[in-house]
């Protein structure tokens, strides 16, 4: 199974709502952890809350995720402050605006290379590392959005499906290795990112469940983790609407 108690975890996304509380999650396993972010002093501000509360060892720095020339530069700083790396958890993403993606192209590029071109370097990179020591797990996440394309938010859903996809063949990639590749969905969630919507969406979760759920998962090896477990389901209904019915629903 893959190594997180004792382990040396990077979190890149680290202030998003998940993330924090999935750091929380791993600290309370003894994994070193190295946050990263594009806002350096709020993941300072984590860290230094998870070293208090909890006696975690914890590092952080900068990260822009669309600078893809500092991604490796990334995990030897993470490498070097926490004395090695043995899992990546990606929470890097944007909701965007749809209304406004659907009239500006460069908008929607800015969402899907966020969502998904960004992190899918990033993962690369490490997962080469990963392979070459013959160990480790990298755990992303993906949405329910992904899952099928909706008019209400097919630019984010679209990016999220591309990085679902190159998870799996990733995952398929490593299957014989000892490398473990998680793909984390949540569901509609309270964090940043949902907050001051005009119109929240149904089933809305708490971060903290979610975040459990996924550290559950990166223990229990799963390859695909839905969270909560509900939208499994839910999903699994909405893929079986025929193409003709679905584009005729307001979703």
């Amino acid at each position: 199974m893959p190594q997180i108690r004792g382990a040396n975890v990077l979190i890149v996304g680290a202030t998003s709502t998940i993330a924090r509380h999935a750091a929380g999650q791993l600290a309370a396993r003894d994994a070193r952890l190295h946050l990263a972010a594009r806002d350096e002093a709020e993941a300072r501000r984590i860290g230094q809350d998870l070293e208090v509360r909890r006696g975690a060892e914890v590092s952080w720095g900068p990260f822009e995720a669309t600078e893809y020339d500092r991604h490796e530069r990334l995990l030897d700083r993470a490498t070097e402050a926490m004395g090695g790396l043995d899992g990546l958890l990606v929470a890097v993403g944007m909701l965007g605006d749809q209304i406004r993606a659907e009239a500006d192209p460069e908008h929607l590029r800015d969402v899907i290379e966020v969502n998904y071109g960004a992190p899918a370097s990033l993962i690369t990179a490490a997962a080469n590392r990963f392979e070459e020591q013959g160990r480790g797990w990298i755990a992303a996440l993906s949405s329910v959005a992904g899952d099928r394309g909706r008019p209400s938010n097919y630019a984010y859903g679209s990016a999220k499906a591309g990085l679902t996809a190159f998870l799996d063949g990733l995952r398929g990639r490593f299957h014989e290795s000892g490398v473990h590749v998680l793909t984390a969905k949540p569901g509609p969630t309270d964090t940043k990112m949902t907050f001051g919507m005009d119109d929240p969406p149904p089933l809305m979760a708490e971060p903290e469940r979610v975040a459990k759920r996924i550290v559950w998962a990166i223990e229990e090896e799963r390859d695909v983790c839905y969270a909560p477990p509900i939208w499994r389901y839910i999903m699994a209904a909405i893929r079986l609407i025929p193409t003709p019915l679905f584009k005729k629903l307001d979703l």
